[in-house]
């Protein structure tokens, strides 16, 4: 009997993808091309795909002679916002996704920790593990509108691409103010 008891999987799921129609002779191979609509929580704190975007999912099923391989790629669209700036980020992610899902009883099953590989439960594999570690591993966790974004003023908060060049918020200290006197020239 296998270490762990899974839950059960609906096969109309879009991230469940169904094995009967993949032999399982070591190299027959399926593709799957479809759109699915992303889970919740699918991010990090400043970024991330907003839940029911789309996602174009383009992937290979090969059987290998412990289970099936699934690997391709996954992209959507990203939402968030600047670490620097706080101004909007739209933008998008594609990412690589490969997994190994074992067949019940195989000998990989046997040998390895529940959460090394992936399981196949019946004929079944639940894509949304794998979708969710390389999707928000290839997420930046302090993502910026722009490489050479400047921020906000930390005494005004106001984005410096707005200021003038000479923007300050200076204050002398009273007890200092007449040294400064020292550095100004009689004109």
């Amino acid at each position: 009997m296998p270490k762990h008891s899974p839950t059960s999987l609906d096969p109309r799921s879009p991230l469940v993808l169904d094995t009967r129609e993949l032999p399982r002779r070591p190299g027959a191979l399926r593709t799957v091309k479809r759109v699915v609509q992303a889970p919740s929580d699918l991010g990090v704190e400043l970024i991330g795909v907003p839940e029911g975007a789309d996602l174009d999912l383009d992937l290979r099923m090969e059987s290998v002679s412990e289970g099936v391989l699934v690997s391709g790629t996954v992209s959507g669209p990203i939402r968030g916002e600047c670490g620097r700036c706080l101004r909007e980020i739209d933008d998008s992610v594609t990412v690589t996704i490969q997994e190994l899902y074992a067949y019940e009883n195989s000998t990989t099953d046997a040998t390895t920790e529940e959460d090394e590989v992936g399981r196949l439960q019946g004929d079944l594999i639940d894509l949304e593990p794998a979708l969710r570690d390389a999707v928000v591993l290839a997420l930046p966790t302090n993502p910026l509108c722009r490489q050479d974004c400047p921020g906000l003023c930390p005494d005004c908060g106001v984005h410096w691409d707005d200021l003038p060049a000479d923007h300050s918020h200076q204050q002398v200290d009273p007890r200092w103010a007449g040294l400064s006197q020292l550095t100004r020239t009689e004109e």
